[in-house]
């Protein structure tokens, strides 16, 4: 096991780390920008060490200065968390070659799954199933040529990171240019790759995705699925497991199916594989995101597994747990700084930051009262996960997580969670990519009195 452990993060995920490693008995050290100098994993932590900018582009991306303090605090490990450096093969071999583990899956698999144009060949091979797509573009009129062979509508992704940040869909050939740009901004910025590919455009999809996790020996296994169609800008607000209405059946084959990919890969660490189900019954895969999920704590609900744990124990030449069943419900929200109507960030001082304590409940945040929400970072407080022995009771739990938990200072998206959490059709089981647009639509036209 590691000795000490440098968490090459912030916000929620940080702090799980830290509190992963405790547990572990193995000692942590945080980085910090000086807008999260109040952050309560720095007091949580063994060691903290502050870096130079605000911009991730100064610190959290910065591998000099984080190899740097590692090797001042004499580190043995590297844990990227989500987003910023985690998916980057670049940074984890440097972290390799400078005498450290890098915790996460071998630089390979960063590079062939990471990379989501590389990862729809190599899962193709595989006979996973794939929607039309294109390979790297390097110029528009290469877009312009797939999109003439193709048709609209389609949609410009980073082919690095995560969490659909950097997505556009575009209808026409004018759009084309704008979103590419627009995507391989946003792409440099957060993940610091601005590579981009073009893929078939899929109205009202079901976003389903499967916890693979595998060891350093050749063997694989899935811990189900989660269900994380309730989506705003192409990135998840609320996510699920089981996922509902769909065939129990069909869904644990698909992640089998999955997880002797990974397998017959030599796949080597925790990994989620990603796919849409069409209205019309076809599935397709959608990318491979070779790190910890920002939802991993709906599978840990579910399954009693620690899943930073065991990446931590994995990346130490650890084995698989031997035996994992699922048991009841757990679905979660994110909580957002950010006006419900617009979705677009509010920042400011948090006045007044109370997450609930309650029976089933729990709450991971990176955020304590009195902390600063900047403009620098992706504006996500928290992330309430409920659990319950039936779908109703998991859901219910979370309404009143929600209404219970006080926050001031800023705007939030809690009335917009509640809103989709109460929907008929959202407890019906009946979702799909679309259905923020649908709630919001609706509320729009109520006459108020």
């Amino acid at each position: 096991m590691f000795k000490k452990i440098l968490v090459a993060n912030r916000g929620a995920i940080a702090r799980r780390i830290v509190r992963a490693c405790t547990e572990l008995g193995v000692q942590s050290v945080v980085v910090y920008s000086p807008v999260d100098i109040q952050a309560p994993y720095i007091a949580e932590a063994t060691e903290a060490y502050p870096l130079r900018g605000d911009a991730a582009v100064d610190g959290y991306l910065d591998q000099d200065q984080l190899l740097a303090i590692a090797h001042k605090c004499r580190a043995d490990g590297i844990h990227p968390g989500y987003g910023f450096l985690s998916e980057n093969s670049a940074f984890a071999q440097r972290v390799i070659d400078e005498g450290l583990a890098f915790i996460g899956p071998s630089p390979q698999w960063l590079d062939q799954m990471g990379d989501k144009v590389s990862a729809r060949t190599v899962m193709a091979k595989l006979g996973m199933p794939i929607f039309a797509g294109s390979e790297l573009i390097t110029d528009v009129a290469q877009a312009e040529a797939f999109a003439q062979s193709e048709g609209f509508p389609l949609v410009v992704k980073p082919a690095g990171g995560g969490g659909g940040m950097g997505m556009q869909v575009v209808h026409t050939k004018d759009q084309l240019g704008p979103a590419l740009l627009q995507a391989k901004a946003i792409a440099s910025k957060a993940f610091a790759a601005s590579g981009v590919y073009l893929e078939r455009w899929i109205e009202a999809p079901r976003h389903i995705e499967f916890q693979i996790v595998a060891d350093q020996q050749g063997n694989a296994m899935h811990l189900f699925e989660r269900e994380c169609s309730v989506q705003r800008r192409h990135q998840k607000l609320i996510e699920e497991s089981p996922a509902p209405g769909l065939d129990s059946t069909a869904v644990v084959k698909r992640a089998e199916s999955c997880a002797q990919i990974c397998a017959q890969l030599g796949y080597d660490n925790l990994g989620t594989v990603e796919t849409l189900y069409t209205p019309a019954g076809e599935v397709g895969f959608l990318e491979m995101n070779t790190r910890i999920q920002v939802e991993h704590g709906v599978t840990e609900e579910v399954t009693g597994v620690d899943l930073v744990q065991l990446q931590i124990s994995l990346a130490c030449g650890g084995s698989l747990p031997k035996q994992v069943t699922r048991t009841g419900f757990a679905i979660e929200a994110r909580l957002y700084a950010e006006d419900p109507e617009t979705q677009f960030p509010s920042t400011g001082t948090l006045s007044i930051f109370k997450p609930p304590k309650l029976f089933a409940v729990r709450v991971e945040t990176g955020y304590q009262e009195g902390q600063t929400v900047s403009p620098y970072y992706d504006p996500m407080l928290a992330k309430i996960i409920a659990r319950g022995d039936t779908r109703e009771q998991a859901i219910g739990r979370l309404l009143i997580a929600l209404k219970a938990f006080q926050v001031a200072g800023v705007s939030t998206n809690s009335s917009l969670l509640m809103r989709v959490l109460q929907d008929a059709a959202f407890l019906r089981g009946e979702v799909d990519t679309n259905i923020i647009q649908r709630i919001q639509g609706s509320s729009s036209g109520r006459t108020l009195h």
